[in-house]
């Protein structure tokens, strides 16, 4: 398995368009959004707007790498065959699945960090060092609820159908859950779908620590049930997959 990984990662590294997309775009998009903004704080939250884009575009770049990458790279795998070669080894199927989660994970930390770095060094957000390391923290370990999210979509998809599935999970999940405007300034409606959404549960955990507290254990709670939704749902469609071949 951790030879898988090793692979994995190496294989992530040497996609240019997938590093763009997942390591170089959130950080633009962060300076696109909040670049101008002023630090007055937003309407019903006590944070401005780079503090609060800060989180959720470190978010949405670590959700680029672990959901998008890793659904349409399983898909693919799937049709050429190389999964049902994986099978013929001592490779066990939670193996391959916990394989392609902390493969995708940890390509998504160089994301985190870049945001982060880009809104210290040309927004000039400020915090303390606990703060700096715990949102870096909290945000890899979020993604893994969305990696094994894309574990699931790339067995429950055809390599032509996985990435619009997977895309309208992604920008579904990524707008809904407050990640491109704050949700104060969206219908009550939004906010009560978002307030059980993982992706909102996933950007709180920054914006709790950037307020100068502890992530809130409803939205702990919240992505610890995702993920093993997630993660269950992957593990039974790989064996349903196992079952066809």
């Amino acid at each position: 398995m951790t030879t898988l990984i090793k692979l994995e990662i190496v294989r992530s590294l040497r996609n240019k368009k997938f590093m763009f997309f997942s390591v170089i775009y959130p950080p633009v998009l962060y300076l696109i959004i909040a670049g101008g903004a002023d630090s007055k704080p937003i309407p019903g939250m006590k944070l401005d707007m780079g503090l609060y884009f800060m989180v959720s575009m470190a978010a949405f770049g670590a959700m680029t790498a672990v959901l998008l990458g890793n659904s349409e790279r399983i898909a693919k795998e799937r049709e050429k065959g190389w999964v049902r070669q994986l099978r013929l080894t001592a490779l066990p199927g939670r193996g391959y699945v916990a394989a392609k989660m902390a493969a995708a994970a940890t390509v998504s930390l160089p994301s985190i960090l870049l945001v982060l770095i880009v809104a210290a060094v040309v927004k000039g957000v400020r915090l303390e060092p606990w703060q700096w390391i715990a949102i870096a923290v909290g945000t890899w370990l979020g993604s893994f609820v969305f990696a094994a999210l894309g574990v699931a979509l790339g067995y429950l998809a055809t390599g032509d159908a996985v990435r619009p599935i997977s895309m309208l999970c992604y920008f579904g999940l990524a707008f809904l859950g407050g990640l491109w405007m704050p949700l104060t300034i969206l219908p009550q409606w939004v906010q009560n779908i978002a307030e059980w959404l993982p992706t909102h549960a996933y950007a709180a955990l920054g914006t709790a620590v950037e307020a100068g507290g502890a992530p809130h254990l409803k939205d702990v709670a919240i992505l610890a049930g995702y993920l093993l939704v997630f993660t269950a749902g992957a593990a039974g469609l790989y064996r349903k997959d196992t079952h066809k071949a």
